[in-house]
């Protein structure tokens, strides 16, 4: 060039050069501010919706991994002359005071249920004649899962956990009606209030203990 556009061109490079170069960084700049602000939004994400189905789903399958159990049933004084009446159990000692017992489970009784106390005689030893309080407990041969049901309030908890309340009922599959039936006389508690605790784990829900 000659040296009049030399000059020129210096000029032109030493008034708008250092602007393109600013203009340059300040794209970067922007550019790397809106990655940080999608990365903050994507970690933002809310987590996924706990459902009563999802919760349900989840305890359960915990109580199906358990072993089965048999049921714990309270025979009172209605139970024992119903199990008498079903052939459970029969007399085998009385006492003179006319109501202490001692009784004895049958082959039928032995087919579906177990003395909680061990052995096969039942002690039969309340304070009266009529005594509403004394009673035995009994344990059915047929043994099952817990069952999970009625799910009642899904919470926030400390942390961004969930606090599920639920009952936790025994199942009586496979157990005779008249051994059901003593089962559900008064003072019988075949469900119980129990509360699960959920964490978030990888994106997902993960039921992390049973109280």
């Amino acid at each position: 060039m000659k040296n009049g556009q030399s000059r020129q061109f210096g000029l032109l490079s030493a008034l708008y050069g250092g602007k393109v170069k600013n203009v340059a960084k300040l794209n970067v700049l922007l550019a790397l501010a809106f990655l940080g602000a999608g990365m903050l939004l994507a970690g933002c994400k809310s987590a996924p919706e706990l459902t009563q189905a999802n919760a349900l789903a989840m305890i359960q399958a915990k109580y199906d991994a358990a072993p089965t159990v048999g049921a714990n049933i309270m025979v009172d004084d209605l139970g024992m002359k119903q199990g008498v009446t079903a052939k459970y159990w029969g007399g085998l000692t009385k006492y003179p005071n006319g109501y202490w017992v001692d009784l004895k489970l049958t082959d039928t009784g032995k087919k579906v249920l177990t003395l909680a106390s061990g052995g096969d005689v039942i002690k039969w030893r309340p304070t009266g004649p009529v005594d509403p309080k004394f009673s035995v407990v009994v344990v059915t041969v047929a043994a099952n899962h817990l069952k999970a049901r009625n799910i009642k309030d899904i919470q926030d908890a400390v942390g961004g956990g969930k606090t599920v309340t639920f009952s936790e009922g025994v199942d009586l599959t496979g157990v005779p009606d008249a051994l059901q039936e003593i089962a559900h006389n008064p003072g019988n508690q075949l469900s119980t209030t129990r509360q699960a605790d959920f964490v978030l784990d990888g994106g997902a829900w993960k039921l992390q203990s049973i109280e």
